[in-house]
């Protein structure tokens, strides 16, 4: 099934979208309520799932850490669309930076629990209403690093390589369905993700006590705390995104992924025509 409008006498399409407090999420619960959407906007807090209902939408809480909260809020969901959902736009994300010999295994866990495992929950939970309509789909927000590891990185890298291997199987296995999985894969946006970045940084890497705590000092702190206000190089809204998901969902024939911004075109392409030391040479400057 394409996801063209609906004709006269079909319910809005309906979309789940995770992550809506803010950034990529909300631009998106936005925009694709504009075009006609039923969205249910989910959140992490409930405080921000109320201001979300006082702009008029329909916004159960959902934390990815939380299984009770995913499948109370996809009940939820499902009672007020007559069992049936068109899409899921997974979202919510965030990253721990760190050197890898620095990061407490714990804290590999908590993002891993958050960017990958209670991802693979929800979208289980949503295949079977999917498979039993005959059609759907699955959007993944993904990102650059997903492809192109960078230093200082690690947790994030290795929760979204992981994502990007899982989703790549889930779509060749679900060839033979009507349901459609699709990899959104942004760089820099201009979003609240630097701001809690430094938060997790604070709260799991012990810097000063790190054979790398000078690099910590004259490096990668300053470099956090400044790009937490934003102004990276090929920065973009979270419009950006936001087009391209609209693509996602709306395309009669979807693409498999969506680069957006100049640097995960330019990390893709490297990533295509360097050799393994040059790439790591260039992005150990990073």
């Amino acid at each position: 099934m394409s996801a063209a409008p609906g004709g006269a006498g079909r319910a809005p399409r309906s979309v789940l979208i995770t992550g809506c407090s803010s950034g990529i999420g909300l631009d998106g619960a936005w925009a694709l309520r504009a075009r006609g959407w039923q969205v249910f906007a989910t959140c992490r807090k409930e405080d921000d799932c109320d201001r979300l209902r006082g702009e008029g939408f329909i916004s159960p809480r959902l934390d990815y850490a939380d299984p009770a909260s995913i499948r109370a809020a996809l009940n939820q969901v499902l009672a007020q669309t007559g069992g049936r959902l068109d899409a899921l736009f997974n979202n919510g994300a965030f990253a721990t930076p760190g050197a890898v010999e620095d990061l407490p295994t714990d804290a590999l866990r908590d993002i891993f629990e958050a960017n990958l495992f209670g991802w693979h929950e929800l979208t289980r939970a949503v295949l079977p209403v999917m498979r039993a309509q005959g059609y759907g789909r699955v959007v993944q927000c993904s990102s650059v690093l997903g492809f192109a590891p960078m230093p200082w990185r690690g947790a994030y890298v290795a929760s979204k390589y992981a994502l990007e291997g899982l989703t790549h199987v889930l779509r060749m296995e679900m060839r033979d369905t009507g349901i459609k999985v699709i990899l959104i894969e942004p760089g820099p946006i201009t979003t609240n993700f630097r701001k809690n970045a430094a938060l997790n940084f604070e709260r799991w890497i012990d810097w000063q006590a790190s054979p790398r705590a000078e690099q910590y000092r004259s490096r990668l702190r300053p470099r956090l705390y400044a790009s937490a206000k934003g102004g990276d190089p090929g920065e973009l809204p979270p419009s950006a995104v936001t087009r391209r998901l609209i693509h996602a969902l709306e395309s009669p024939r979807p693409r498999p992924r969506y680069f957006v911004t100049a640097p995960t075109w330019a990390m893709a392409i490297a990533g295509r025509l360097l050799p393994t030391r040059v790439q790591d040479a260039i992005l150990a400057r990073l």
